[in-house]
């Protein structure tokens, strides 16, 4: 029997620019098109869950305007549950995306009501929730640092999997990453989480490393602490993703063959996938496989949530290698 997605993280209306090139610092460019989409790293995550065939809720926070309203009715017409989503004081959160003709973007988010998340209104949408051993809590990093880690310790109290993407990774501890069974970051959060770890405990470290060496330094570095059940799943863009283990080699995760468009919203649809394939009783190294080609397909499509895949169109696209 399957377990449930409980996604833990932010939800924003995004507002997106197209254009032939992204501008420099001080730069206009013009000449771009522009659509509006529902997002937040959270809201994406538990819709590409959702879409993939896994039960679904969401824990996070809207403002009580109308942006906030649509972004609720989003969720709800995804089938995803919403009882976990608080109405606070103040705008939804906003995401000014900027994307070239390449796939490539920059992101500015003016984060809104996911600022207000607190670690007691996660704690009680998590009580009311009632996770269990089966279930899989995938926490995202757009919401207070506090409320992360009041998620995945409540996650880790129900003995549900935890799995914790480090976007953005400030702020990002061994407090906090060690409370994960799985850290999901790209090789810049990485580098970002390795470097200050280092830092903090004096340790001779370098955000240049390679991608394996870091995530092993993060591993090493919880031997003895609560995240002894950890993996380091490193996403590399096109280049797939680099699944690492505590005393194992590192597998590599290929994207296959596809013709991007648009890269906005593939790390999201790869963590929904991994947490949806863990949730069905995937072994890790399947479901981080399988989370890749969610992703590749995702980036064939315009806008974040448009890309995310159905079960049946994934499993075609697997099928065809």
């Amino acid at each position: 029997m399957s377990g449930r997605v409980i996604v833990v993280g932010s939800v924003n209306v995004d507002l997106v620019a197209s254009g032939e090139r992204l501008p420099a610092a001080g730069e206009t460019v013009t000449g771009g098109t522009f659509s509006r989409h529902h997002g937040g790293k959270g809201g994406n995550q538990a819709v590409a869950a959702a879409r993939l065939g896994a039960t679904t809720a969401f824990v996070g926070a809207v403002g009580d305007d109308d942006l906030g309203g649509e972004a609720r009715e989003a969720l709800v017409a995804e089938g995803v549950d919403v009882g976990g989503l608080s109405v606070v004081s103040g705008p939804t959160g906003v995401a000014l995306i900027l994307v070239d003709a390449r796939g490539e973007n920059l992101i500015s988010v003016a984060s809104g009501a996911n600022a207000l998340m607190t670690p007691e209104l996660v704690r009680a949408a998590l009580a009311r929730l009632r996770p269990t051993s089966g279930d899989v809590v995938l926490v995202g990093h757009e919401i207070p640092t506090v409320a992360v880690r009041a998620a995945l310790e409540a996650a880790r109290e129900a003995g549900a999997t935890t799995i914790l993407n480090p976007a953005p990774a400030g702020g990002i501890d061994r407090s906090t990453f060690g409370l994960a069974d799985v850290l999901t970051p790209n090789r810049g959060e990485l580098a970002a989480i390795a470097a200050d770890d280092a830092a903090r405990v004096g340790r001779a470290g370098s955000a240049g490393g390679a991608p394996e060496v870091l995530a092993q330094a993060l591993l090493d570095a919880n031997s003895q602490g609560p995240g002894v059940r950890q993996a380091v799943v490193v996403t590399l863009g096109a280049g797939g993703a680099l699944l690492v283990r505590r005393g194992r080699p590192a597998i590599g995760l290929p994207t296959p063959a596809i013709t991007a468009i648009d890269s906005v919203g593939a790390g999201d649809a790869f963590n929904g996938a991994l947490a949806a394939g863990l949730a069905a009783g995937l072994d890790l190294d399947e479901a981080a496989l399988r989370a890749v080609a969610a992703a590749a397909v995702s980036t064939t499509r315009a806008g974040a949530r448009e890309g995310m895949t159905t079960a049946v169109e994934l499993d075609g696209f697997v099928a065809r290698g």
